[in-house]
Formats: C-alpha cells, structure tokens, sequence
C-alpha cells in the first residue's frame, strides 16, 4: 500500500525545486523595532495572501470545513509573522494537532525565498490527549532541530503564543488589528515587561502615535510550494523500485496530493517505469 506518512517524511525533507518568482506580487511584512521598550513587531495585512490561498483551494478543487478554514488563516498569519521576524537562512515548518475540532494544519516556509504553503489535514488525523504544535527548524546547512509543546483551545494565535513562551522561551504576542490584518510583537532583551504584558489590540494598532518606532525592514512572502510532477515521481520511486504491485495494484494509474500544499498529481505506471529506469 501506499505509505502516505512516509511519502510526507521525504517530501518535507527535500528542498524546493523552483523557488517562487521575485516579480510576481507577494505578502509584505513590516517588522519596527519600539525604543525603550525594547520589543520587535511584525505587521501584515494578509488579503493578498489569503486570496493566493483561496485560489489555490480553486485550482485544487479543495474545499476544507469552514472551522478548518478559519484555523488555518489564522495559523498562516501567526506562521509567515514568525518566519518574517526570524533570520533570513531559516526554513520552518509548523505541525498543529487539534483535537477538537480534530484537524492538522501544516505550513512551511524558506525564509531565504519568501515562499510560504500549507494545507489542512482532516483525515486519518490521530486522536490523542492533548493539543500538540510541532515546530521543525533547519538554520543554514545545520541540522534539523524540533521542538514540541502541547496547548489548549483551537486559536492558533494562542498556541504560537505558547510555543513562544515554552520553545522560543521568550514573549511573543499575537493580535488580530483588522479584518484581515495580524502583527506580532517579540520580547527582546530588558523588554519593558509591563508593557508587554498589558499590550491590546487597539495599543498595538496605534503604536506608531505612542512609542517611538524605528523600521527595521521588509520581508515579501508569497504562497508557493514548489511542487511538480518530477518531484512526485522522485518521491515514489523507492516504492516502486521494492514493491510496485503494492504501489499501483491493480491501476495504471494512482493520484497522489502534495503532502505540503495538497496540489492534485496524476502518476501513471508507465511514467513511473520510465523515471526508475532512467540513468542518475
């Protein structure tokens, strides 16, 4: 059969393929830094974002349950806010286990390129005592490092505040300022805690008016996975190099999903011969 966790392990593991293009419009991120208070913001409004997502949802004929759609909007925000206030040879993902709703939300991103995806698992989605948010972390040519923390409720903005607080081991705050517009504020060094600790939605809209802001920079993000029909013929190969009966069965054809953004892919038996035979 076809080993559909283990097709997710090798995906997520290799680099994309074709990063996104730099002249196509994308997400801009605006990260400040508030004098003495000593704290970081990021900003956005997610709009654009969220509408290259739903057009994604369209192309892919994918149509998550509206309580799963909502949380993964939410987690996209708190996601790309994150990514756009870390360093710049960071790729990230995100693993968040809900139990009520019972749903996983996925998201990865490369901070060198800008790219962000994601998708909402809804299927064969373990059940299990508590909530659990994954945080998967690879810094230039090091190693991969996890960390693992458990949460209550179904706000993702919460549980990034928790991962915040038990991983990164420092304060980090989420605020919905808009519609569709999210920010982030950080804990640095000497952070005026009080003041952190007592911030509202409406302080962080207005901060530029209160504090005294300096910007620091812009980030551009873009929904895009890199994803392609080589890319799904790589990952099969070992299953149909030890067992292709077990791969196709009775099929000459099988569809398989990008275990990263969910895209839709067709692999044929005979495309798939080819490319195992084909000399490396």
């Amino acid at each position: 059969m076809l080993d559909i966790a283990r097709i997710r392990r090798i995906f997520r593991s290799m680099p994309e393929s074709t990063p996104p293009n730099p002249a196509d419009a994308g997400l801009e991120v605006h990260t400040k830094f508030v004098r003495s208070r000593n704290a970081l913001v990021a900003r956005a409004d997610f709009g654009d974002l969220f509408v290259d997502y739903y057009l994604h949802l369209s192309e892919q004929q994918l149509q998550p349950a509206p309580a799963h759609d909502a949380i993964f909007k939410r987690a996209l925000a708190a996601f790309v806010l994150h990514c756009a206030s870390r360093s710049r040879n960071e790729l990230t993902a995100w693993t968040i286990n809900f139990q009520q709703p019972l749903v996983n939300v996925f998201l990865t991103g490369d901070n060198d390129t800008g790219a962000v995806t994601g998708r909402v698992f809804d299927e064969n989605v373990k059940e299990g005592p508590a909530n659990l948010f994954f945080a998967d972390v690879v810094r230039g040519r090091g190693e991969k490092r996890r960390s693992a923390i458990t949460f209550t409720g179904s706000d993702p903005l919460a549980a990034a505040e928790k991962f915040y607080a038990q991983s990164e081991q420092r304060g980090g705050r989420f605020f919905q300022i808009g519609e569709e517009e999210f920010a982030l504020v950080t804990e640095h060094p000497d952070c005026d805690l009080a003041w952190f600790h007592a911030l509202t939605a409406e302080g962080v809209r207005e901060l530029e008016k209160t504090e005294t802001v300096v910007p620091l920079e812009t980030r551009v993000s873009r929904w895009h996975c890199g994803c392609n029909q080589a890319r799904m013929l790589e990952v099969l190969a070992p299953a149909m190099r030890s067992d292709p009966a077990g791969l196709f069965g009775d099929d000459e054809k099988i569809e398989i999903r990008c275990p990263r953004c969910a895209a839709r892919y067709a692999i044929t038996r005979e495309a798939l011969e080819a490319f195992v035979a084909a000399p490396r």
